[in-house]
This record gives structure tokens, C-alpha cells and sequence, in this order.
């Protein structure tokens, strides 16, 4: 009896909301790829659209293709990562799901990455040959100006560090998976950044597509993601990017809250102590509802969740009030010096704020993964 050979290559594909994509991702890559051993692997956030169903009632019938579908957790670095962990393959490739990029390249991606002396092959769309499509010119220029920085933030020399279409040798992956942020869209990026030495690649030219279905994902939110990944890459051994994050919108909360005790004060004539309830109240929804936004997007809360962790945010916050008031002061009658007893009051609440929140109101869910 012979013994079966796994995959060479899985191509690995994060989905949301893609039903209508699904089929032709498989007969495309099937055409493409059909001199070697391949396997697609979808990794699907719950899409409410049935995409995982979609992909399993496949793969009941074609062992080629595989179907990870994540509870409870959304992110498309998250869900690369996981997909390329549960593969066996010496390579591995990822590519979106909404067939925007030119899968006839990884035909010559299999050919080189497993004939040449390379690590890691990219498609870029910045180089001649390769393109961004009937982009408009705002995004051109924003995607030109992220690929910039990264490449002088991170000494990334990658032609399109934000390319999201490449394929890499499994070792490759291995050797820098444990340093991964797993933050935002920007997996390549994330990965060449986390290499503990600089991987050896190859460039290959691809012109960026219209989607072949469904409606985009990307939102202002991408950006924000982006610039999160940027900090956890430089500074993310010393301060989590999350504290950070949360830091910057509880600053700009201040600015709300003096907003808010001013037009109090100057417009409905309140009270001092009524007016600063009200502006603590506000800050406190604004901070809540950003770090929900933004800090803790793959965790966001919805629905009743929302409201029970407004309620959460803002007991917890309370407490770090109380606190910042209590080590301002203590450090103020021994020492003097208001500013610097002030800071020291502040950096205590946002700590606590922040440790706090993480803890009881965007809990780190426990992962739950149907294969």
C-alpha cells in the first residue's frame, strides 16, 4: 500500500465574507498549480455570509482544500499566521481572498523559491511590469507614502513592503514567527521586520486587480493598524503598541474634557462640580469608544457587550482616577514640584486605566479554532 505525500505547497487564503469568491480562487489556482502538491487553506473569521460552510462542503469532496474557521477573534495577520502554522508544507503563500492578485504568479513563484537561492518571494506592484490598477490618486499616494516609511522606519528594502501577495519557505517563517506582532493587514511587512537576520528574497512584478466579488474591507481604521504595527516593531520589546495606543486617545480625551467643562460652564451655565461630572462622563465614553474602535479592534465589543463594557470602562477608570489623584498628591506634599507630581499622578492612571481595562473589559479571548 503506498504512502500519500503531503502538500508542497499551501497557498494560504484569510477570509471575510467571500461566499462568492471561494469557487473561483480553487478553479483558478487549480489551473495554475497543477504540476506540483498543493493545498489551499482558507482561514475565515466567521464570515456571517456562510464563506466557511462554503469551503467545507469543498473540502468534503477535494482533500486539496482546507478550512480554518476562527470564533470569536477577527484580524487578517492573526489568520495568516494561523493558517501557515497548521500547514506542513515547505513553502507557503498567502494571498487575499478577493482575487486581486494574479494567481498565474505563483506558478513562477514555486519556481523560483524551489530552484534558487532565495527565502521569500514577494509580487510587487512597484517595480516595471507591476502596477496598483485604476487606483485613484489619493490612494496611490497613501500607499506610496506608507511603503516609504516603513522602508526608512524599519530599513525594510522591499520594493512593496505592503504587498500582502508573496510566498515564503517554511524555516524562513519559523525562524521569525515568535517575534510577530500579528497586528493589522500588513503580514509581510510584520514578517520581513521580524527576521532575525534579513531573509533573502526575490521580487517579481504583478498588476493589482479589481475585486472579482463582494465588497472591500478597508476602512480609515487600516491606518491606524498600520501605524500601531510601525511602533510594535520599534518599540514593542520596550511598550506594548496597545499602551501606546491607548495613552494617545486618553490624550486626546483631556482635550474633550476641557472641551466639554467649557461649553458647560460658558453655555448651560452649570456648576463647576455639575459641569466636571459631565465632562469626566464624556471623556470617559469618547476614550471607551475609540479604544474600542481602534485599540482593541479584533476584540471590539458590540451590542449589549458594548454598553456592559461602557459601564465596565468607566468603574475601572474611576478607580484609576482615585489613583492619580492619590500618588499626585502623596508625591506633591513630600517632594513639591506640581508638574512633576502631576505626570507621576497621570502616568500611574493611565497604567492602571489601561492594565485594568485590558483585564476586565477587552479580555484576551481564549482561542478557539474549527478545523
Amino acid at each position: 500500500m503506498g504512502v500519500s505525500r503531503g502538500a508542497q505547497l499551501s497557498v494560504i487564503v484569510p477570509t471575510f465574507n467571500e461566499v462568492d469568491n471561494v469557487e473561483e480562487i480553487i478553479e483558478r489556482v487549480r489551473r495554475v498549480l497543477h504540476e506540483i502538491r498543493w493545498e489551499i487553506i482558507f482561514v475565515d473569521d466567521d464570515s456571517p455570509d456562510g464563506t466557511a460552510d462554503k469551503v467545507k462542503s469543498i473540502a468534503m469532496l477535494d482533500p486539496q482544500i482546507r478550512c480554518i474557521k476562527r470564533i470569536g477573534r477577527r484580524g487578517l495577520s492573526s489568520a495568516c499566521i494561523e493558517g501557515m502554522m497548521s500547514s506542513s508544507a515547505d513553502y507557503l503563500a498567502v494571498m487575499d481572498g478577493d482575487l486581486q492578485h494574479d494567481e498565474s504568479l505563483l506558478s513562477t513563484m514555486i519556481d523560483i523559491i524551489s530552484k534558487e537561492d532565495v527565502e521569500l518571494v514577494v509580487g510587487t506592484r512597484y517595480m516595471e511590469g507591476g502596477g496598483v490598477g485604476d487606483w485613484d490618486k489619493k490612494r496611490q499616494m497613501s500607499s506610496r507614502w506608507a511603503t516609504q516609511l516603513s522602508q526608512k522606519l524599519l530599513g525594510v528594502s522591499l520594493k512593496d513592503p505592503m504587498s500582502g501577495f508573496f510566498m515564503i519557505k517554511r524555516h524562513a517563517f519559523e525562524s521569525c514567527v515568535g517575534n510577530l506582532s500579528s497586528m493589522g493587514f500588513k503580514i509581510l511587512l510584520d514578517i520581513v521586520a521580524s527576521a532575525p537576520k534579513p531573509l533573502v528574497f526575490k521580487e517579481v512584478a504583478f498588476q493589482f486587480r479589481e475585486r472579482h466579488a463582494g465588497e472591500s474591507k478597508l476602512d480609515q481604521r487600516v491606518i491606524w493598524d498600520y501605524f500601531l504595527l510601525l511602533i510594535d516593531k520599534k518599540l514593542g520589546s520596550h511598550i506594548p503598541a496597545s499602551l501606546i495606543s491607548f495613552g494617545i486617545i486618553g490624550s486626546i480625551g483631556v482635550l474633550v474634557h476641557l472641551s466639554i467643562l467649557g461649553f458647560c460652564l460658558n453655555v448651560f451655565s452649570l456648576l463647576f462640580t455639575s459641569a466636571q461630572i459631565c465632562a469626566v462622563l464624556g471623556a470617559m465614553f469618547f476614550n471607551f469608544y475609540l479604544n474600542n474602535l481602534l485599540t482593541y479592534r479584533d476584540q471590539k465589543l458590540s451590542g449589549f457587550d458594548f454598553y456592559l463594557g461602557l459601564i465596565k470602562f468607566v468603574l475601572t477608570c474611576s478607580v484609576g482616577a482615585v489613583a492619580n489623584v492619590g500618588v499626585a498628591s502623596f508625591i506633591y506634599k513630600g517632594y513639591g514640584y506640581w508638574v512633576f507630581s502631576g505626570m507621576a499622578g497621570i502616568l500611574v492612571g493611565v497604567v492602571w486605566n489601561y492594565v485594568a481595562t485590558s483585564l476586565v473589559v477587552w479580555p484576551k479571548k481564549r482561542p478557539k479554532i474549527n478545523a
